[in-house]
């Protein structure tokens, strides 16, 4: 039986990365893969983005309602005509890897356990486990509670300590207050702190 796999980490851990690089080493076996993302993750549009500048078109996006494993079917079968990498005579598929699978609903973190254990397709899904406020996204709970493997991807604090957590940052001010999902780019951006970092910018709040 395929198994589900969570690769979590704070910002800046390599997730994107490690994803490219299985995505590679499945393909250098001669083996098919399929890459994913949730639509509401806009940096990089229809691309998987790392941030050492390595990047690659994803067969599928999914929106916030989409049944993941219906389009798992049908682009695994070839059958697909919206596929954004259509595959014709396509061969059996090795992998699935999501990115930023925080972003899914817990519904369709479901799918992804279905589609590794009633369709024996593993899937590796990639993202972070909490937001800038220490709460837990949706689908990374959900993978907490079903994943058959968890793995932490580590990375630093500045004062060089395990990162742990996410802070929110417009231009130089650090803020606690938001909605939950803001893709970083020109205004908004983030860094990866420890528990010891981030408890002295927030003023010893969680949450």
């Amino acid at each position: 039986m395929a198994k589900l796999y969570f690769r979590y980490g704070a910002m800046n851990s390599g997730k994107s990365t490690s994803l490219l690089q299985a995505a590679f080493n499945y393909e250098e076996r001669g083996q098919r893969i399929l890459l994913a993302k949730p639509g509401v993750d806009t940096k990089g549009e229809s691309s998987i983005v790392s941030r050492l500048g390595l990047s690659r078109a994803v067969d599928l996006i999914v929106s916030p309602l989409d049944n993941v494993r219906e389009q798992f079917a049908a682009l695994a079968s070839g059958d697909d005509p919206d596929a954004l990498v259509p595959h014709i005579d396509a061969p059996p598929v090795a992998c699935l890897l999501v990115d930023e699978a925080q972003f899914l609903s817990r519904q369709q973190v479901d799918d992804l356990l279905r589609i590794a254990v009633l369709d024996d397709v593993p899937v590796l899904a990639y993202g972070i486990r909490t937001d800038f406020r220490t709460h837990a996204f949706p689908g990374s709970a959900r993978l907490m509670e079903l994943a058959h493997s968890l793995e932490e991807l580590k990375t630093i604090c500045r004062c060089g300590r395990k990162a742990m957590f996410n802070t929110r940052r417009i231009g130089q001010n650090v803020v606690f207050d938001g909605d939950q999902v803001a893709i970083d780019g020109e205004d908004v951006w983030y860094e990866s702190l420890c528990a010891a970092c981030y408890l002295e910018l927030s003023g010893g709040t969680l949450g």
